[in-house]
C-alpha cells in the first residue's frame, strides 16, 4: 500500500478525491496500525532511553528485542516486508507514524491509495538518536520527560476541556433558540385560529390546543362505514336468495344503528360500540367471501350514492323553505306587545293621542327621515338609535307610516316613549286615498286572478320541498304597501325637499345630518353601492333575455341598497321618477322582467340618477353574511340586517345581535310583560 500526502488538504480524511477507498484505508490506520505503532515505538524508545541502566545488567536488549518481537509478529501478518522496514525506520515520536505526531501537527494532509504499498512525502524530523546527540552533556533524561511526550500537560487539559464546555454551551444555545421560535411560531398561529370564527369555519384546527384528540370521531366514521357496506351486502343476500346471511346482516345494522343513536363523536357513542363494530366487522368478512362482485358492488354503490345526493336536495328545499317561514313569521312576544299597546292606545282619551311638535313636520330647514314599518320594536330601535347618535335630537323629524293592524300601538310606543326633542309623526297607510288600484300598478295586479293564483295557492303543495318554489317572492312583504310607498315619496310628503328614506332592519351608529350636505349633483338617489367583482351587478336581478331589458339597460351595471337612501324630491318631481316606475311596473304584469320585490324595479327607475355614497355611510349583509368585517361593523354610521336572519328572530347571527339590542330598554314594563329579552 502506497500514502502519499498531498498539501491541497485540510486534515486527514478530508481527501476531496478519495472516495470510500480512502475512508476505509484512514479507518484501518487508526483502528489497527496506530496502536500497534504506538506499542512498538513506545517499546523501542524504553530500551533507548534506559539503555545504560539496561546494559548494566543485561537485561535491556533482551527487553527490547522480546518487545519488538512481539510487535513485528502482529504487523507481519498485515503489511508487506516495505512497509515494515519504514515502520522500523520511523520509531520516533516526532516521526509522521507516531500518534502524537498527527495530534499536535499543523500541517494539512491528503491521503491518497495506491496499490498496496505506501509512502511518505513529508520531510522525516530528527531522530532520537539525533535529539539524543543534541542533548548536553551531563543531563539525564528521565523516564518522566519520556511519559510526558504521551500525556497532556495541565494546560493543555485546561484548554481543551475549556473548548469542550464552549462546544456544549453554544450547541444547548442553538437548541434553545430552535425551540424558542417553533414555540413563537405556535402561539402565533393559536391566536389566528381563534380570531376565526368556528360558527362559520367549523371549530377544527390542529392549531388550537383543546382539540388534542385530532381523530375524535374516527370509531364513529368506521362504524358508519361498515353500515354503508353491509347495506350493499343485504341487497346482494337478498338478490342471490343467501338467507341466513340477509338475517344475520340485518341483525348487525340494527344493532349498529342502536349503538350510534344521536352521536356526534367517539365520546357520545353507546358502551358497547366497540362490541358491535367487531361483530359487524365479523359479518362483513363472511359477506364478502360469499357475495363479493366487483360489479355488483359498484352499481350498489353508485345507486346509494344517487339516493344521497337526491335525500341532500330534498333536505336543501325544506331548509329553504323553513327559513323562508321563520323569517316571514312574527315572534309571539313582538305580537303580544304590539297587541298591548293598540289596546292601551284606544283607551286614551283622543287629546291625549296627539304628539307636540307638529308644526315641524313641513319645515324644510330641519332633517326629516321616512320609516314605514309593521313592527314596532323595530322601528323603535331606528328612531332611538338615531336620537342617541344624533348631535342635536331636535333638528331631527321622523315620519312613520304603518299599517292599520299596527297604527294603534305603533302611536301609543311613542307617546309612551318621547324619541328625546325629536319629532315625531304616525300615519295609517291604509288612509291615503289617492293609494288605490287605478293609480298604482301593484295594486291593479294584486287584484288580479293570476297573482292570486301565484301567490294564495302556490300549486297546493303538499311537502316542504314543493311548497319552497319560489318561496321567497311569496313573501308577505311583496304584497304590502308598505313595501311599494318608497315609490311615492313626493306625494307622501308634498312640502320637502330632501327626506333620508331607512329601512326598519337598520341601526344608526353616528350622526347623520353630513347626508343632507352630500352633494348629489342633480341625481334623485344618494345610494352605497353593493357590486364587486361579479356580484350584485343588474344582470343579477333583471331579465336580460327580455329585449326591453337587453336594450335600455347594462347588465354590467353596478347595483346598490336600499336601506338608507338619500332622495332629492325636487329632482324626483322634475324627472317624474313615479312615472317611469309605473312603465315599468305595468311592463312586468307577467313578471318576465323580474321577480318581485322593490329593488329590481328600483334598479330600472333610478338608473342614471344615483349617487354612490361613501361605503362607511351603510354597511349591509348583517342579515346573511357571517363574514362582514368587525373594523366596517364599527366605523359604518348605519348597519343594515339585510337578509333573513333578522335580529329581532331567533335565527339571527348571535355575533351582530348586540348591535341591535344596545337601544331596547328590556326593563321596560311591556317588554317584561311580554316576556321580550336579550
Amino acid at each position: 500500500m502506497a500514502l502519499k500526502r498531498g498539501a491541497s488538504g485540510v486534515g486527514i480524511g478530508r481527501s476531496r478525491g478519495g472516495g470510500s477507498r480512502l475512508a476505509l484505508a484512514v479507518l484501518a490506520f487508526f483502528c489497527v496500525l496506530s496502536p500497534l505503532v504506538f506499542f512498538f515505538g513506545r517499546g523501542l524508545r524504553t530500551g533507548s532511553a534506559h539503555g545504560d541502566d539496561y546494559n548494566a545488567n543485561g537485561s535491556g536488549k533482551e527487553n527490547l528485542d522480546w518487545r519488538e518481537r512481539m510487535a513485528l509478529e502482529h504487523l507481519s501478518s498485515l503489511f508487506s516486508k516495505e512497509v515494515l522496514d519504514v515502520i522500523t525506520a520511523n520509531i520516533d515520536d516526532s516521526n509522521p507514524l507516531s500518534l502524537d505526531s498527527f495530534r499536535k501537527s499543523n500541517m494539512s494532509a491528503s491521503w491518497k491509495i495506491d496499490g498496496a504499498e505506501a509512502s511518505f512525502e513529508n520531510k522525516p524530523k530528527k531522530s532520537a538518536t539525533d535529539t539524543k546527540q543534541q542533548t548536553p552533556k551531563g543531563m539525564v533524561t528521565d523516564s518522566s520527560d519520556e511519559r510526558s511526550q504521551f500525556v497532556d500537560s495541565p494546560a493543555k487539559l485546561a484548554r481543551r476541556q475549556l473548548r469542550e464546555k464552549r462546544r456544549l454551551k453554544r450547541a444547548a444555545e442553538l437548541v434553545q433558540q430552535d425551540e424558542e421560535v417553533t414555540v413563537k411560531l405556535e402561539n402565533a398561529a393559536i391566536e389566528r385560529s381563534k380570531s376565526v370564527d368556528s360558527a362559520v369555519l367549523g371549530k377544527y384546527s390542529i392549531w388550537r390546543k383543546e382539540n388534542e384528540n385530532e381523530n375524535a370521531d374516527s370509531t364513529l366514521r368506521f362504524m358508519r362505514d361498515q353500515m354503508i357496506m353491509a347495506r350493499v351486502y343485504l341487497t346482494i343476500a337478498k338478490m342471490k336468495n343467501k338467507l341466513d346471511l340477509y338475517q344475520e346482516l340485518q341483525t348487525r345494522i340494527k344493532e349498529s344503528q342502536r349503538a350510534l343513536g344521536e352521536a356526534s363523536g367517539d365520546a357520545d357513542l353507546h358502551h358497547s360500540a366497540p362490541e358491535r363494530m367487531k361483530a359487524m366487522g365479523q359479518v362483513l368478512s363472511k359477506a364478502r367471501e360469499q357475495l363479493y362482485d366487483c360489479k355488483l358492488v359498484t352499481g350498489k354503490l353508485r345507486a346509494m350514492l344517487q339516493t344521497a345526493d337526491e335525500q341532500v336536495r330534498s333536505l336543501k328545499r325544506q331548509s329553504t323553505f323553513l327559513s323562508q317561514l321563520a323569517a316571514k313569521t312574527v315572534p309571539n312576544a313582538i305580537h303580544c306587545l304590539s297587541m298591548r299597546l293598540t289596546i292601551e292606545y284606544y283607551l286614551l282619551p283622543p287629546e291625549k293621542r296627539k304628539f307636540p311638535r307638529s308644526e315641524n313636520l313641513e319645515n324644510r330647514d330641519l332633517y326629516h327621515y321616512a320609516l314605514f314599518s309593521d313592527n314596532v320594536l323595530a322601528a323603535s330601535v331606528v328612531v332611538n338609535s338615531t336620537v342617541v347618535n344624533a348631535k342635536d335630537s331636535s333638528k331631527h323629524v321622523f315620519h312613520l307610516v304603518t299599517d292599520r293592524l299596527n297604527y294603534g300601538a305603533m302611536n301609543m310606543w311613542f307617546l309612551v316613549n318621547p324619541p328625546g326633542k325629536a319629532t315625531i309623526h304616525v300615519e295609517n297607510v291604509d288612509e291615503f286615498k289617492w293609494l288605490n288600484s287605478s293609480y298604482c300598478p301593484v295594486l291593479r295586479q294584486l287584484e288580479s286572478a293570476a297573482m292570486k293564483e301565484y301567490y294564495f295557492k302556490a300549486d297546493h303543495p303538499t311537502t316542504l320541498s314543493s311548497g319552497s318554489s319560489n318561496l321567497k317572492y311569496r313573501n308577505p312583504k311583496y304584497l304590502s304597501m308598505l313595501n311599494h310607498l318608497r315609490f311615492y315619496l313626493p306625494q307622501v310628503y308634498p312640502k320637502l325637499d330632501k327626506i333620508l328614506f331607512l329601512d326598519d332592519d337598520i341601526v344608526v351608529q353616528k350622526d347623520l345630518t353630513g347626508l343632507w350636505s352630500v352633494n348629489l349633483h342633480g341625481k334623485v338617489n344618494g345610494a352605497v353601492e353593493t357590486c364587486g367583482q361579479s356580484f350584485h351587478r343588474f344582470d343579477k336581478y333583471l331579465n336580460f333575455s327580455n329585449p326591453h331589458i337587453a336594450r335600455n339597460f347594462d347588465p354590467n351595471a353596478c347595483g346598490w341598497a336600499y336601506g338608507m337612501n338619500m332622495f332629492d324630491l325636487k329632482e324626483w318631481k322634475r324627472k317624474d321618477i313615479t312615472g317611469i316606475y309605473h312603465k315599468w311596473q305595468n311592463m312586468n304584469e307577467d313578471r318576465v322582467l323580474w321577480k318581485l320585490g322593490t329593488l329590481p324595479p328600483g334598479l330600472i327607475t333610478f338608473y342614471g340618477l344615483t349617487h354612490p355614497l361613501d361605503k362607511s355611510w351603510h354597511v349591509l349583509g348583517l342579515g346573511y353574511n357571517p363574514s362582514v368585517d368587525r373594523s366596517e361593523i364599527e366605523n359604518a354610521a348605519v348597519v343594515h340586517y339585510n337578509g333573513n336572519m333578522k335580529p329581532w328572530l331567533e335565527l339571527a347571527m348571535t355575533k351582530y345581535r348586540p348591535y341591535w339590542t344596545k337601544y331596547i330598554k328590556y326593563d321596560h314594563p311591556y317588554l317584561r310583560t311580554c316576556n321580550l329579552s336579550d
